[in-house]
């Protein structure tokens, strides 16, 4: 494993120096799973919920969430984003909802943080909507599935 690139010699934190870095396309997709009860999912699905449709809801605030994740998380640089996506599938043989997201942008730092808040806050938004009729709803599972472009290359999870 390399070194931690966010920590100075004394072990102090430090933001990272982009500045001599050249500019690649970069992508990054990351997932989160919410598990709820079979009913929740379905008034979900039937867009039943009294806050209204919590997965166009969720989309946005995941969206929303990527391009705020330089103001959230202290070491992250601020990104001009190219593409933003929040995607949602469905799996009621789960009891869940998969998300999914992706983010490109042509620059000098990758785009992992930014996809996986969104990914994370989109799964806390639909908790939010969906909290009233279930409480007992889990979030797991947060990871990056794929990273491209910069210098330490392309990575896939479960390809190692």
């Amino acid at each position: 494993m390399s070194h931690l690139t966010h920590t100075a010699e004394g072990g102090e934190a430090r933001m990272v120096d982009v500045g001599e870095k050249n500019s690649t396309s970069r992508e990054a997709r990351a997932e989160a799973y919410i598990s709820m009860a079979p009913a929740t999912l379905q008034l979900v699905q039937e867009n039943g919920l009294k806050k209204g449709d919590v997965l166009s809801v969720a989309r946005i605030a995941g969206i929303q969430a990527a391009k705020q994740c330089g103001n959230l998380i202290p070491l992250c640089h601020p990104l001009m984003l190219n593409f933003i996506g929040v995607e949602f599938e469905l799996q009621p043989e789960h009891n869940r909802i998969r998300i999914e997201t992706c983010c490109r942008l042509s620059g000098k730092t990758g785009v992992e943080m930014e996809a996986l808040t969104a990914a994370s806050v989109s799964a806390l938004t639909i908790f939010d909507m969906c909290k009233a009729v279930d409480k007992a709803m889990c979030i797991d599972s947060v990871r990056v599935l794929e990273k491209s472009g910069g210098k330490s290359g392309h990575y896939i999870a479960d390809a190692e």
